[in-house]
């Protein structure tokens, strides 16, 4: 069986990589990137001695991605990056491409409330599309619909909070959400991969608890000993915030001064999304597929110290800490 895992540049991808060398060979495994420079030289070194082919594929290039993916039976899609009607023709050339080139089975990160009514986040009408020609293909396939990362409020949200003066600013109110972290989601990916999952079934991925930022901003400030504070502020004055910080509205916009690069009709409507308790869906997903528990928010504030520690103020500073 020989495996391959997109986007193993990312936060995602990277994980369920390292969790494919965990239980399979590097030879029967092809990890996959736009631009193999964005991979870190000691990581990609260390694949490469362990046997893994490294290549590149662009989703924009379906027939880049039928020569890297021919002769491999599974493949692990993670999203594209970008919103729109882009994305989703992303998404379509990959399960396009894996047809072609004779992959069996596709697992596809989607996003929470894909499938639900009553859900509007930005990015939900790409992953539902994305999902329906998945289905529509004849591929085998999973999908896991991950809730929002931890990490969105243990870095993004607290490096925010360090460039305004201490406040985590939000709308989210009081609304709690099962946050899910990206070591649980890595597991899952890679569980799903390795065909641990029912075939042609789509999973929640959630976390292990309900919580609020408001709780989570708390609990930072009690260990880092940092006076952050929750500030809850109206819809209007979150978009005039992010404005402020330079955070385009969508990702076509310009990010050259904006410190995340996540755009703000994403922010804006994941924290509504959080305020009206459409994220506090609990599921067995994570212990079912890998044997374990969800991590907490607990579990993670010694992992990310580094935000407050280091007072970091921009996204684009976090490899600095993430891959020493």
């Amino acid at each position: 069986m020989r495996y391959i895992v997109t986007g193993t540049d990312g936060q995602l991808g990277s994980r369920v990589a390292s969790n494919m060398l965990k239980a399979v060979e590097g030879k029967n495994l092809i990890f996959t990137c736009v631009n193999l420079r964005r991979i870190p030289a000691h990581v990609l070194e260390q694949w490469i001695k362990q046997g893994v082919e490294v290549k590149e594929a662009n989703y924009d290039n379906k027939k880049q991605m039928i020569k890297v993916f021919t002769g491999s039976d599974r493949l692990f899609v993670v999203s594209s990056i970008i919103n729109g009607p882009k994305r989703i023709q992303q998404h379509k050339n990959v399960i396009d491409a894996a047809i072609a080139a004779g992959v069996q089975h596709l697992t596809y990160t989607s996003f929470l409330g894909a499938d639900r009514e009553g859900y509007n986040q930005y990015v939900l009408p790409d992953h539902t599309a994305t999902e329906q020609y998945l289905r529509d293909s004849g591929i085998e396939y999973n999908v896991m619909r991950n809730n929002l990362y931890m990490e969105n409020y243990l870095i993004n949200s607290l490096l925010l909070a360090n460039i305004s003066d201490n406040k985590w600013i939000t709308p989210a109110g009081d609304g709690k959400a099962s946050f899910i972290a990206k070591d649980d989601s890595g597991r899952v990916g890679a569980a799903l991969l390795m065909g641990k999952g029912e075939l042609n079934t789509a999973y929640d991925v959630t976390g292990g608890e309900l919580i609020s930022e408001k709780e989570i901003c708390a609990m930072i400030a009690a260990v880092s000993g940092i006076p952050y504070t929750y500030y809850g502020v109206s819809p209007a004055d979150f978009f005039e915030y992010l404005d402020s910080l330079h955070i385009p509205k969508t990702t076509d916009g310009d990010f050259s001064q904006s410190p995340v690069p996540f755009c703000g009709n994403d922010m804006v409507t994941n924290e509504f999304s959080i305020r009206d308790g459409l994220m506090a869906v609990q599921s067995d997903a994570v212990q079912m597929l890998t044997g374990r528990k969800p991590l907490r928010a607990e579990d993670l504030l010694e992992t990310y110290s580094f935000v407050w520690k280091e007072r970091v103020s921009t996204y684009w500073d976090l490899s600095k800490f993430l891959y020493r």
